[in-house]
């Protein structure tokens, strides 16, 4: 069953049968909305990108994006970059996965982020999801809407957290602006 979650919402990755997540996927999908053209309605292609920069306390020290598909130590896999979208509310555009068991004990923080790298904003993007996935059964686990649009390029959606022994997830949904994970740094620092 899958958990819709709102902005600051947490959940705990801990299986229906108790047991610990192992393997996550964070799904990315969206589509470009229509607009009214001289020629009726028509759709521009954008460019999102998912990112996900690895913590140990407050210190970024590895990140994967289109540019770097797995972190140095290999827990963290980008399925790549796709320049159109298009799934919207069906199947993911771009894909992140999350070894759980391989990440380093200092990593204690993973937030993913989206960005618009061709520069136009969310309202602009229709569809747009984030969705968190056991990846040894498929099974969404939770899901984030990107909803409102507005005039920001980039958001800051989520973060899985040590919890104990455990992981966690809170969705964020941090309006920001950016092209790049670069540009979105002094945005994410606060909400670590």
């Amino acid at each position: 069953m899958t958990v819709n979650l709102s902005k600051g919402q947490a959940v705990s990755l801990q299986k229906s049968d108790g047991g610990t997540l192992t393997a996550v996927r964070m799904g990315l999908g969206w589509q470009a909305a229509p607009r009214r053209g001289l020629f009726g309605r028509r759709t521009q292609e954008i460019d999102l990108d998912a990112s996900a920069v690895l913590f140990a306390g407050q210190q970024p020290v590895d990140v994967v994006f289109f540019r770097h598909l797995v972190s140095d130590d290999g827990s963290v896999r980008h399925t790549g970059d796709n320049l159109v979208g298009g799934a919207g509310q069906g199947g993911d555009d771009e894909a992140i996965l999350v070894d759980l068991q391989r990440v380093p004990v200092h990593i204690d923080q993973i937030v993913f982020t989206v960005n618009s790298f061709t520069g136009q904003t969310f309202a602009e993007v229709q569809n747009a999801f984030c969705r968190l996935v056991d990846e040894t059964n498929g099974q969404e686990l939770a899901r984030y809407t990107l909803t409102g649009g507005g005039g920001h390029t980039a958001q800051i959606m989520a973060k899985v957290h040590r919890q104990g022994e455990g992981w966690q997830m809170t969705a964020l949904g941090t309006e920001a602006n950016g092209r790049t994970f670069q540009d979105l740094m002094p945005s994410i620092t606060p909400l670590l």
